[in-house]
């Protein structure tokens, strides 16, 4: 690509290999994001072209991996199919932190209150009640393989590829991230 003489930029070219991850860094006001225009401008033959930016990928701030992905949906089915969570009467709402129910009321399902201290900025502290995991202790008794809901999202993606391992929505969107290296990430990391 190039050469470009747009904002910053003053006759740079770039050659871009395809088919494999590729990133462009560089300080504040460098021209990436003017390079990367022009390259998506240029591209030919590209079915598809995935560009990761700054903005924050949750729709919401309570969005986290598992929810982003879609991973969430399925771990709530799978909860409100323990035998526990069916005899109790409990659907797949009851294992969202973001309705009433099976979350929190203390701290509305975000694991922390807000601490007003005088004279000084307020802070934020693991909420009292739930100790950070979200849900109500009803809610915690239901296990599935000897883990509850709040256990399975505090689980790296790489353990819990292999506690979902037979679970195959799951196991599949788990070896994604898995494969491009994000196995260290926690299942209920904020986006």
């Amino acid at each position: 690509v190039g050469p470009v003489s747009r904002h910053n930029l003053r006759g740079v070219s770039a050659a871009f290999p395809l088919g494999v991850l590729t990133a462009v860094t560089g300080v504040s006001g460098s021209g990436k994001s003017t390079l990367i225009g022009e390259v998506t401008e240029e591209l030919e033959g590209v079915g598809r072209l995935v560009s990761v930016d700054q903005r924050p990928i949750g729709r919401t701030p309570r969005s986290n991996l598992a929810t982003y992905t879609g991973l969430f949906d399925v771990v709530r089915k799978v909860f409100a199919g323990a035998e526990e969570a069916r005899r109790r009467g409990y659907g797949v709402g009851r294992f969202s932190f973001n309705v009433a129910g099976g979350r929190c009321e203390t701290c509305q399902g975000e694991g922390f209150v807000s601490v007003e201290l005088l004279f000084l900025p307020s802070t934020y502290a693991p909420c009292p009640d739930c100790d950070g995991a979200r849900y109500n202790p009803e809610t915690l008794e239901v296990t599935y393989r000897g883990r509850n809901i709040a256990q399975v999202l505090d689980m790296t993606v790489e353990v819990a590829a292999e506690f979902f391992a037979d679970t195959a929505p799951v196991a599949r969107s788990l070896a994604t991230l898995l494969d491009v290296g994000l196995g260290y990430l926690r299942l209920g990391q904020p986006a």
